[in-house]
């Protein structure tokens, strides 16, 4: 008690004291102030993320809207037509399940029917595939990955050449999958991209699989390329789900 007293009459009395006690209780405080920023700047990055992903998901529909447009001014000039058909819409959603060790995997996505989400759609991220939607229920929605041996999606070269092959997964590696049936005329080399064609009602042409890690043409007339993904499909959780709005109308040509 006495101490107590005798360090208040000091620091009261002496200017030295007392701005030296000051500085170091106004440090003590800004650090605190600043600690607690950082910590509730850090719990804000979740929300701030989520905002990201959303405004994502408007920019690529907005995209996919003005890339319809940019293809149509032809027709446009023609028919003295002013309707824009939008081929892609994209909605955001989040992995809660993920396998990729088994044979066979699959993940489940929190968006379902009511964010309409349906069977036969293309999941990717920024980094590139993921799967195509197999089962929904109202909120989620269960997704075969392309670590799946039953898995077949479409994929080509990214250098400008048409050749396009398969796109399967032999059940091994998690981090590379095989593109198969490439001629070997084809101008192909270790470290070229390869990418979605867009010979399907599934993905859209374009979206990012992986890099080439060995080509093997000792089996058949045909290249056999390994893939290095661009994913790490061990580590997922944010999605685009892909929408392809005139499915239907190609399904019904394709069927006749």
């Amino acid at each position: 008690m006495l101490q107590s007293i005798a360090i208040h009459l000091t620091i009261r009395n002496n200017n030295f004291h007392k701005s030296t006690f000051l500085n170091s209780t106004n440090f003590i405080t800004g650090s605190l102030y600043e600690k607690t920023a950082q910590l509730s700047n850090y719990f804000k990055l979740t929300t701030q993320n989520q905002d990201l992903i959303e405004e994502n998901q408007i920019l690529r529909n907005h995209i996919a809207f003005l890339s319809s447009k940019k293809d149509s001014l032809p027709e446009i000039t023609k028919t003295d037509s002013i309707h824009y058909h939008q081929k892609f819409s994209y909605t955001s959603g989040k992995i809660i399940k993920n396998e990729y060790h088994k044979p066979f995997n699959y993940l489940l996505i929190n968006k379902g029917n009511l964010s309409g989400i349906s069977k036969e759609m293309a999941v990717f991220n920024h980094k590139g595939i993921i799967g195509i939607t197999e089962k929904t229920t109202e909120n989620y929605t269960r997704v075969q990955s392309i670590l799946n041996k039953n898995t077949r999606i479409s994929a080509r070269l990214k250098n400008g050449s048409n050749y396009f092959g398969p796109l399967l997964w032999d059940g091994k590696d998690y981090r590379q999958v095989q593109l198969t049936d490439i001629p070997r005329q084809a101008n192909v080399k270790v470290g070229d991209t390869i990418v979605t064609s867009g010979r399907s009602t599934i993905f859209p042409e374009g979206i990012l699989v992986g890099t080439v890690l060995k080509i093997d043409n000792r089996t058949s007339t045909d290249n056999q390329i390994s893939v290095q993904l661009f994913n790490d499909m061990s580590n997922l959780r944010h999605v685009y789900i892909v929408k392809n709005l005139h499915k239907l109308e190609l399904k019904t040509l394709e069927n006749e």
